[in-house]
């Protein structure tokens, strides 16, 4: 921990110079992603905690780290020796940054961020909440820059250009439709900076983002031109004469600063997530409208080739679950496989598929006590012993050229007992009801939340998270704007989207269970009443029915899944050898 000291010391030294008393480090990055490239990892640099989220707050004196549930244990052991006190975020009694802040600084004194990697929504909120205490928000240009010596680079890979077979859409279009968007809006300019819409508009994938398909640039739209801000080394001969032929300017990524600065025109676009440090500079000349990006819904809502796409991409899937699921029946009674080595077999099995490149996040692999943790993630020293009894709860995705999976299965591998039969049972119930929904034009997410919960609510039971979010084509696996949650989320359920349906139950030290599948949103029928939509499941794969206690599922429930099992059935089978095909049969008969 003697590092992670001499480097806090170095950013106090820093902050001496500004004339700051604090400063906040995030686990952003200036594109606001959920993963971010190795360069960007301020936060875990400084801290020395590598859980994916949290935030370091360092003083002159004094630090924090705010973190949540999925992180409380590692980071208590991550933080000792460094003097930086845990705080649990999202508990009533942890205090705000902004609250820690306003009782061990005094009034005037000045709170530094980095520009860089805070969003606008996150920099004006934050303003916000230290305003009554009495402390400045000020912005300085990435520290780390000079702190940290041997910072990782810019990653340099190239992308690549995917075809209209798999995008269904021209780049020519798209930048259409978002100059129509803009019109209506009455913006004459867009700054694109969230990666996988830049990487959907311009129908090109990279691999500069762990298990996300992006690249690290940024768009600029406007009603006559278009400009990707890149590293030129990152382009090749193909990609460059790619997007010249679509007459899309090239510059180099650091000069989207200064073009900003010079843009002139009225009613520049940004969402919030676009960071600070670009709207400041965007607001030296020109009138800064934020809306969230047209982008947004355009990408959520899939064509026709994106859902051919992703129905062949599941079928790949599901064929790749199945030899998994028949070879683990078998390898768990050796007694020999851990949590790390089925990980890895599951991904033999996926690599062997056409058009895989990759897995779409880090699988979760939890045996019994770590399927409690709800976003386990095994490693050598942690990795349990899998033996025949008791659950497996396993969370995982690929990244195909033609869609991206996600999908969890909870397995019995051996005798479980009454309470793990019950409680899967109640989930899997809730899992069928919310499968079963109609609903009219004007649902969102939250309005659909509790057909998942309902059943584990009687029982006083919950989960944290949410209950669904959308699915990227060949792209991030968490995609917004739509989602599943109890807390209010106004994003229109509409036909054409993708959301996972994965409500959970986790009981501490002993086991989890979670069911998931992606689904896709197609309409229903039109009444009087107005447009009603429903789900199509999109996932092909078994639920175990072994742990399955049927006497608790209703008729029509019944219904659905042995439905479902006999499309599963009906489409993997023709493509599965004989062994595998006999095994599908019976994991899929019909439940009474």
């Amino acid at each position: 921990m003697n590092c992670i000291a001499e480097r806090i010391d170095s950013l106090r030294k820093l902050m001496a110079a500004e004339g700051v008393s604090a400063f906040i480090v995030p686990s952003t990055d200036p594109h606001s992603g959920e993963y971010v490239p190795a360069y960007w990892e301020s936060r875990k640099w400084i801290s020395g905690f590598t859980g994916s989220a949290g935030t370091a707050v360092i003083t002159t004196s004094d630090g924090g780290l705010w973190t949540d549930s999925r992180y409380f244990l590692q980071a208590a052991d991550q933080l000792q020796g460094s003097g930086l006190t845990l705080f649990k975020d999202r508990l009533p009694e942890t205090p705000s940054i902004a609250e820690w802040l306003g009782s061990v600084l005094k009034a005037g004194d000045k709170v530094g961020i980095d520009g860089w990697v805070n969003s606008i929504a996150e920099a004006k909120q934050l303003q916000n909440a230290l305003q009554p205490y009495g402390l400045e928000l000020v912005t300085i240009d990435d520290p780390f820059r000079t702190l940290w010596k041997d910072r990782p680079s810019l990653p340099l890979d190239p992308p690549f250009v995917l075809p209209l077979e798999y995008s269904g859409e021209s780049c020519d279009h798209k930048i259409d439709r978002i100059r129509k968007s803009l019109e209506k809006e009455g913006a004459k300019g867009l700054l694109v900076s969230a990666l996988d819409e830049i990487a959907w508009v311009l129908n090109m994938r990279g691999t500069d983002v762990h298990c996300n398909p992006v690249f690290v640039s940024y768009l600029l739209i406007t009603s006559t031109s278009a400009t990707l801000y890149i590293h030129p080394d990152k382009l090749t001969e193909e990609t460059r004469s790619y997007l010249t032929g679509h007459h899309i300017q090239i510059k180099a990524y650091s000069q989207v600063e200064k073009d900003l600065e010079e843009y002139k025109e009225e009613n520049l676009q940004l969402s919030g997530s676009t960071n600070y440090a670009l709207y400041q500079a965007a607001s030296r000349h020109s009138r800064v409208v934020l809306h969230d990006s047209p982008v947004l819904y355009m990408k959520a809502i899939k064509n026709d080739t994106e859902i051919a796409g992703f129905h062949q991409a599941m079928l790949r899937d599901g064929v790749a679950m199945v030899h998994f699921l028949c070879w683990l029946e078998e390898a768990v009674k050796s007694g020999k496989e851990t949590e790390i080595t089925i990980d890895q077999k599951l991904y033999e099995f996926r690599a062997a598929q056409k058009d895989f490149k990759g897995i779409s996040f880090d699988t979760i692999a939890g045996y019994q006590a770590h399927g409690a943790i709800v976003h386990y993630e095994a490693t050598q020293e942690t990795a349990a012993t899998l033996q025949p009894e008791g659950f497996l709860l396993l969370d995982s995705g690929a990244q195909y050229l033609d869609g991206t999976t996600d999908i969890t299965r909870t397995i019995s591998l051996g005798s479980v007992t009454e309470d793990q039969k019950k409680d899967y049972t109640l989930i899997l119930k809730g899992f069928i009801q919310l499968s079963m929904a109609h609903f009219p034009y004007g649902t969102c997410g939250t309005q659909l939340d509790v057909l998942a919960r309902q059943f584990i609510w009687k029982e006083g039971m919950n989960y944290g998270h949410g209950t669904g979010h959308g699915v990227g084509h060949f792209l991030n696996v968490h995609e917004g704007p739509h989602q599943f949650r109890m807390n209010h989320m106004p994003a229109l359920l509409l036909p054409g989207m993708t959301v996972t349906n994965e409500p959970g139950v986790y009981k501490a030290g002993r086991y989890g269970v979670r069911t998931e599948n992606t689904m896709l949103i197609v309409n229903d029928q039109t009444t009087e009443f107005g447009e009603f939509y429903k789900f199509e499941p999109l996932t092909l794969c078994p639920i175990d029915l072994k742990p399955l206690l049927p006497e608790l599922l209703s008729p029509e429930e019944k219904e659905w899944l042995n439905n479902y099992h006999q499309q599963v059935y009906t489409s993997l089978s023709p493509l599965l050898p004989q062994e595998q095909k006999e095994w599908l049969k019976k994991a899929t008969m019909a439940v009474r």
